[in-house]
């Protein structure tokens, strides 16, 4: 292994351990199973010497690639093709019941047909494909067969007698015993066309002998009458009972449903990617609308099927940087579901409930106007682009920092990009990483949140662990010192809190434990992280500048409440209580805390105009606060410049509700201030009846 540099573990299986890992010497990722072949059985070990013995007689472009095996510590090592994209199955799951396009099909599948004529062409039988064993590449375009460990290769045109595959995929004349040959893979690639087609498994049942009862009987439901009679026919044919009556590879590649994707395969090869030009609408809409419209000639036929597109899944709007009212943003596509968004000083990203992360960019975003004469209002366009090189992993959480940003994968894994400035990237360096990089001192740990600061970043894991790095000064790390940390180092905390998330602040951070306390560090200015010593009466005992360790909040009214969500500004905080009531401590010269304030105090309070409320989650910007109630009023008060309140107002102490022009009810999912900005997603509320668009 001296040759490769372990990078994590990425499956198990019946035998053994597979490792991504990258080899030294091109710094390539590449794929590494790990057999231990001392444990095995004689079968068994000869299954993993099978695996070597075909992959080497196999070099096709769909086929996963075999580069070299040696043994080390009692264990087979097999190297090969790293794909990217991961498997099928998990493209398929990640669709969320959205059908794929026929013409999307059948690009994978005329690849599948490519490889699989290989594979037969040397006399071997894959003998288990399915989905979970057919991989993508990195743009998920390019289909991989690989995972030959019970393939078995064929000394003539002979036939295999033994029982060997994944149940839902094994044929009719494998579940009788009978002797099968290359027939048996076309059910198999059969089954993966109506997976293709459908989501779902032709044959599926709660135990073996239901399953195999389906399988002989060959029932199963027909696909969508969205795809063509031709793709079904294709289907049934491939399914067919009798082995015999199946088509071969040849036969199914002259069909010319299946010729036309062979083509388009061929001649797509090495296109250069262009804009797609918009047609009409009148050649964009089906033959059957333009026909009802063809009589009637009028704008308002022509609205009338315009509105009856389907309900907008989500809607992100965004004000803020110069935009003084909420302004709707554009999504990648129309079913775009998003959970959650996060704003930094000049970058919006969001994830979708698929996993897919994206980036609005605009050139204007977040800059003062340099040119005499032009209009503050002017909104840019602002463009949502897809993060690169993500198609492998699915993302569950983001955060952004400045000119930075980091996100988690639904297997806790930290991935990072942007500028490398103060080591906000956990690196090792101050490199700028322009596509997700994953931050490897913490690949042995699942992550389940992070936060971004100005140049700071907090992580937590399952086991409420801590781990900080980037700008240290203040103390804001929490490592008891104010140096500076290009790698993630482990938090002290006491070991009877146990962490659950991270907040981070400009100068400062922020824990909230399981039984909902609060822990703060770094600059303590203007008591914004509330850790002077203050009686509940309102006299200070004790004024702290800053702590460089985590410490407990116990001044009242925080100290005697329990926490669940907080927020800080460049100088003030805001927290919500269990109990859903909004607090806030901090500076308050532009009425950012919500309430008139004593020159001298600086005990937190309620914010007494909003107790009439539920309110559910709190953000803050650098000199305003934002607060979402349980019925998904959105409230804004503090500084108004450049749009800061979403409002045309003066700066205000009380709390005034966000206005959404022309959209109906919705439930807020996420919300994120930064600086002068604030992005917010949200949800059509469910019995409503109105669309958002």
């Amino acid at each position: 292994m001296e040759k490769y540099e372990k990078i994590r573990v990425v499956g198990r299986g019946a035998y053994g351990t597979v490792h991504l890992c990258r080899r030294l010497s091109d710094k390539k990722y590449v794929i590494i199973k790990q057999i231990p072949v001392e444990q095995m059985t004689k079968e068994e070990r000869q299954a993993a010497l099978n695996e070597v013995k075909v992959l080497s007689m196999l070099s096709h472009p769909n086929i996963i690639e075999y580069y070299e095996n040696f043994l080390e510590d009692k264990a087979l090592m097999i190297v090969m093709e790293y794909a990217e994209g991961g498997t099928l199955l998990d493209y398929l799951h990640q669709r969320n019941n959205r059908l794929l396009e026929e013409e999307e099909i059948l690009r994978f599948f005329a690849q599948m047909l490519l490889s699989l004529q290989h594979v037969h062409s040397k006399q071997i039988l894959h003998r288990d494909l399915k989905t979970q064993n057919i991989l993508l590449d990195k743009k998920r375009e390019v289909v991989k067969i690989g995972d030959f460990g019970i393939s078995k290769v064929l000394s003539s045109k002979s036939k295999a007698y033994t029982v060997v595959g994944t149940p839902c995929y094994i044929s009719p004349e494998l579940c009788e015993g009978k002797p099968y040959n290359q027939k048996s893979d076309i059910w198999a690639l059969g089954c993966v066309l109506y997976e293709l087609a459908s989501l779902k498994r032709a044959f599926e049942a709660a135990n073996l002998p239901a399953l195999i009862l389906k399988i002989m009987r060959g029932t199963f439901a027909p696909i969508s009458e969205h795809y063509s009679e031709e793709l079904r026919s294709l289907i049934l044919s491939m399914l067919h009972l009798d082995p015999a009556k199946r088509p071969d590879i040849k036969s199914i590649m002259a069909q010319p449903i299946v010729i036309n994707a062979l083509m388009n395969l061929h001649t797509d090869l090495g296109k250069i990617p262009c804009t797609k030009t918009q047609r009409p609408l009148s050649s964009a809409m089906p033959t059957t609308t333009r026909s009802r419209l063809s009589g009637r000639g009028s704008s308002a036929s022509i609205r009338d099927v315009l509105n009856n597109k389907p309900q907008a899944l989500s809607s992100v709007f965004f004000w803020g940087g110069g935009i003084p009212t909420a302004v709707k943003l554009p999504l990648p596509t129309s079913d775009t579901q998003v959970t959650e968004v996060s704003t930094g000083r000049t970058q919006k990203a969001a994830v979708t409930k698929n996993g897919r992360l994206f980036v609005w960019e605009s050139p204007a975003v977040g800059t003062e106007s340099m040119i005499p004469g032009a209009i503050e209002n002017a909104i840019p366009a602002f463009i949502p682009r897809y993060l690169e090189g993500q198609s492998a992993v699915a993302i569950q959480h983001v955060s952004c920092g400045d000119l930075f940003t980091a996100c988690l994968t639904d297997r806790g894994i930290l991935m990072t990009f942007g500028s490398g400035a103060s080591g906000c990237l956990g690196h090792g360096n101050f490199n700028d990483v322009i596509q997700a990089k994953i931050v490897e001192a913490l690949l042995g740990y699942e992550v389940v949140q992070v936060s971004c600061g100005a140049s700071h970043v907090l992580a937590v894991t399952n086991e409420n662990e801590v781990f900080a790095w980037g700008r240290g000064d203040n103390g804001r790390l929490g490592l008891g010192n104010q140096e500076s940390y290009t790698k993630p180092m482990p938090v002290p905390v006491p070991d009877d809190l146990h962490p659950c998330s991270v907040h981070c602040g400009v100068d400062c951070s922020m824990l909230l434990t399981l039984d909902n306390k609060l822990l703060c560090c770094g600059s303590n200015r203007y008591n914004k992280c509330c850790l002077d010593e203050i009686h509940a009466d309102g006299i200070c005992t004790k004024s702290v500048e800053e702590v460089h360790t985590f410490n407990q909040v116990t001044s009242p009214p925080i100290g005697n409440n329990l926490i669940k969500g907080v927020a800080m500004g460049t100088s003030h905080t805001a927290v919500v209580s269990v109990d859903g009531q909004c607090f806030t401590f901090g500076a308050n010269q532009f009425g950012q805390l919500g309430y008139q304030t004593d020159f001298n105090s600086k005990q937190g309070q309620m914010v007494k105009a909003l107790q009439l409320y539920r309110i559910v989650r709190v953000a803050c910007g650098d000199t305003f606060t934002v607060a979402v109630s349980e019925d998904g009023e959105i409230f804004s008060w503090g500084k108004s410049a450049r749009g800061r309140l979403g409002r045309s107002d003066e700066d205000t102490m009380t709390p005034k509700k966000v206005i959404f022009q022309g959209e109906d009810v919705f439930t807020v999912v996420s919300i994120s201030c930064s600086h002068g900005n604030t992005l917010v997603a949200t949800k059509p509320t469910h019995g409503t009846g109105n669309s958002l668009d």
